[in-house]
């Protein structure tokens, strides 16, 4: 608990507004870190008087013989959880530096437990990345799982969601953001951490669809307003734990296909599809569908189907004249035989314009489980 490391840094920072040095000293009575070199290593009497007693030890020259290593100055116990962990010493003369005492004392006992709090947290993010990066996995060791569950006491209770949360930017530590998500949906409804140095993994468990959704948009407000710029995929809820790799994917999909700040999956399914087929398959397809229209034409296509095949709101989109649009229309159906306004066409149509946007995109990395798990 009292390192080497945590104890030069105690020194340090004391000795700034002291001017005096200082010691720290282990629980063997060792002095451990000083401003003083030529200490360091060196046996304390002192502080074994004050590890056994608990108490404030003052050395003044009546008593300076009595203590092996000791010279003028004031010893206090380090106290962190009821324990005892060390003791810090300020050299001086005790009329002089007794008044400082009990600063010191309280200010060394804070750094104590901001170090402890700070390896905590660590130690936490280490063991659940490692958690993560197995539940993520296409079939996960599952006792591997349990015993990662057991260290962060907690446990995996469905429904389960997988949000991912991209970082675009943000000038807000990591713990504050793992903080900020963790309150969003319950400490005990979520498992956070990172999956790569900006992008984060949230698995939310037990909550309602209808809450669930509710604190996606809380989530969403908080880290506006923190001005923290990110976007966020959302998988589908799944009842069974060996589901959970595939809600990841299709948040992961979801960042992929569309450019909100917030995508669900469910959203975009029809859409995703065509990411999930194979490159070859797609790039067949857009080639007997849309191989005889040009770029412009495309783009028409894209925004009247954006438009719900609304001619007026597509002109006013594409900065065109109604009758500009019909004319395009017509082109397409000319060369494509398929007539955009005319509902079977325009479900061929629009799946040929995603597959064109995905193959655009680029194939996923991984790709998706099957949605049969």
């Amino acid at each position: 608990m009292l390192t080497r490391e945590i104890a030069e840094e105690i020194v340090r920072e004391t000795m700034k507004r002291l001017n005096r040095n200082i010691n720290i000293m282990d629980n063997t009575g060792t002095i451990i870190a000083s401003g003083d070199p030529t200490r360091i290593d060196q046996f304390h009497q002192g502080a074994l008087e004050v590890l056994k007693s608990g108490r404030a030890l003052i050395i003044t020259e009546n008593n300076l013989e009595q203590f092996e290593g000791a010279q003028l100055g004031i010893n206090l116990p380090i106290e962190f959880q009821g324990k005892t962990l060390g003791v810090i010493g300020i050299t001086g003369h005790p009329g002089e530096v007794e008044k400082f005492g009990e600063l010191v004392k309280m200010t060394t006992e804070m750094m104590v437990e901001q170090s402890f709090l700070a390896s905590q947290w660590d130690w936490n993010q280490r063991i659940t990345s490692m958690l993560i990066e197995e539940v993520i996995k296409q079939v996960p060791n599952w006792g591997f799982v349990e015993h990662n569950l057991e260290l962060l006491a907690t446990h995996l209770s469905p429904p389960f969601s997988v949000v991912v949360l991209n970082l675009v930017e943000s000038g807000v530590t990591n713990q504050r953001l793992l903080q900020t998500v963790t309150q969003s949906f319950g400490s005990d409804k979520c498992i956070v951490g990172f999956i790569r140095s900006s992008q984060l993994f949230v698995l939310v468990m037990g909550l309602p669809l209808e809450a669930f959704k509710s604190s996606i948009l809380t989530l969403q407000e908080k880290l506006f307003h923190m001005s923290a710029t990110l976007r966020m995929g959302v998988g589908t809820q799944v009842e069974m734990k060996e589901s959970i790799c595939r809600s990841y994917h299709e948040a992961q999909l979801a960042l992929l296909i569309e450019e909100q700040d917030v995508v669900f999956y469910s959203d975009t399914e029809p859409k995703s599809l065509m990411y999930q087929l194979d490159h070859g398959v797609r790039s067949r397809f857009v080639d007997r569908v849309l191989s005889n229209l040009p770029p412009k034409l495309i783009e028409t296509l894209q925004v009247l189907f954006h438009c719900n095949l609304n001619i007026a709101a597509a002109s006013r989109k594409l900065y065109v004249h109604r009758n500009t649009l019909i004319y395009r229309l017509g082109k397409i159906k000319e060369r494509t035989g398929r007539d955009p306004l005319a509902f079977q066409d325009a479900v061929t149509l629009q799946a040929a314009i995603w597959a064109y946007t995905s193959l655009k995109a680029g194939s996923l990395k991984t790709a998706p489980p099957s949605m049969e798990t």
